[in-house]
């Protein structure tokens, strides 16, 4: 049975190499879902908090126990002057829709000819640009307090769809294929998600009105003014941007399904729907396939203390996701060493059993790590008091 296992993560493995650099050169690919994620919330911008944050689009991501969840649209800061947010997206992979990560870098890639909005039609981004250093905004599509934000313009943003489909793709999903340029952009200099980016998600997979089984596609917290803060300059979901299906009741993490918010029908000539007949449901074969770390939050009692071990924690998850990005880059540059000089089945078979490694050694690392953390930030035990006795020769 080990073996078989072993066979389909390997072919799985082949499946996501494909798809990952043929027609979808991107970053990197993450979770695979049998059934796609609800249409994108129409919902308004909340105001830019400051000069030199970028807008970041609200998208559908998806946990194994919650299902899809909606992360909210929030400014950001770019990790550095000239860098602009390419968004992920979802794509149908032909068994599975699989989540493509977003990127920073000098120019917006390829997100699935998704219309998030804001600047974000589907190609490129038309809500700013960097001038001298310093970011201005179209005003056009952005909410901008012009009274203190003065490096603005106004250009008119014509031929965007309506649609509301969030995803790639299959059926129903966007028709849209990447040109050569702008796989090219995916190849150039470029970063994953910061780590208020990281802790944002986080954030709305832990608030249970953002899933979309409970909020049937109409999120509470549409978007928020800066990450993580779900109390401020929160905007609500003016309304859903489709009829709500509920997932098939079979629905899982790499379950092999038609295109569509339905799953496939078993057949016979089908994995059994066992954890062990689903590739993806094994061990994390890549650094694309690993989730953020979570932990804890401190409960000391102390709110000084705590604050001190929150900060401790989110340095500790900026490190590990550097990680992750780290490993992910070397392993998507590896892939794409192995498309260009044609490996043959012996050589890819052996750089997937060295990728296979490298990522359970980070995650042991990581795991190690988080144990650690906690440790240090339990509070003392209170040592029992030892058991009053007579002195020796005295009767009790």
């Amino acid at each position: 049975m080990r073996t078989t296992v072993a066979i389909r993560s390997l072919l799985f493995s082949f499946v996501l190499l494909m798809f990952s650099h043929g027609a979808f050169a991107q970053i990197g690919i993450g979770i695979s879902v049998n059934f796609s994620p609800p249409a994108l919330p129409v919902y308004e911008q909340p105001i830019c908090p400051a000069d030199g944050y970028l807008w970041t689009p609200g998208y559908w991501a998806y946990d194994d126990d919650d299902g899809y969840y909606w992360v909210p649209g929030t400014w950001i800061e770019a990790p550095q002057v000239g860098f602009l947010w390419t968004p992920g997206y979802w794509g149908w992979g032909g068994s599975a829709f699989l989540f493509h990560e977003g990127y920073w870098g000098p120019q917006v890639g390829f997100y699935g000819g998704i219309n998030y909005g804001f600047g974000y039609g589907g190609v490129g981004y038309e809500g700013g640009r960097w001038d001298g250093g310093h970011f201005s905004y179209n005003t056009y599509v952005n909410h901008v307090n012009t009274t203190i934000i003065h490096n603005t313009y106004n250009t008119t943003v014509t031929n965007v769809s309506e649609t509301h489909v969030s995803y790639n793709g299959g059926t129903g999903g966007i028709e849209a294929r990447p040109t050569a340029q702008q796989e090219s952009y995916a190849n150039e200099h470029h970063v994953g998600p910061v780590a208020a980016q990281t802790q944002h998600v986080q954030a709305a997979r832990s608030n249970p009105e953002l899933r979309a089984s409970a909020n049937q596609g109409k999120p509470p917290i549409a978007a928020t003014a800066k990450p993580g803060d779900f109390k401020t300059g929160v905007v609500g979901t003016r309304e859903a941007g489709g009829e709500y299906k509920a997932p098939p009741a079979n629905g899982a993490r790499g379950n092999a399904a038609a295109p569509g918010n339905e799953a496939r029908p078993a057949t016979e000539n089908r994995p059994e729907t066992t954890t062990e007949a689903h590739p993806a449901a094994a061990a994390n074969n890549h650094a694309s396939d690993l989730q953020p770390h979570k932990f804890t939050p401190p409960n000391t009692g102390n709110a000084a203390t705590d604050k001190k071990y929150q900060q401790q924690q989110d340095k500790l998850t900026a490190k590990q996701t550097q990680d992750h990005q780290k490993l992910q880059q070397q392993q998507e540059k590896e892939h794409q060493q192995a498309t260009a000089k044609n490996y043959n089945d012996t050589q890819k078979q052996q750089m997937e059993q060295r990728h296979t490694q490298q990522t359970q050694q980070v995650e042991q690392k990581h795991a190690t790590q988080q144990k650690q953390m906690e440790q240090r930030q339990a509070p003392p035990q209170t040592a029992p008091k030892p058991e009053s006795r007579p002195p020796a020769g005295k009767p009790h």
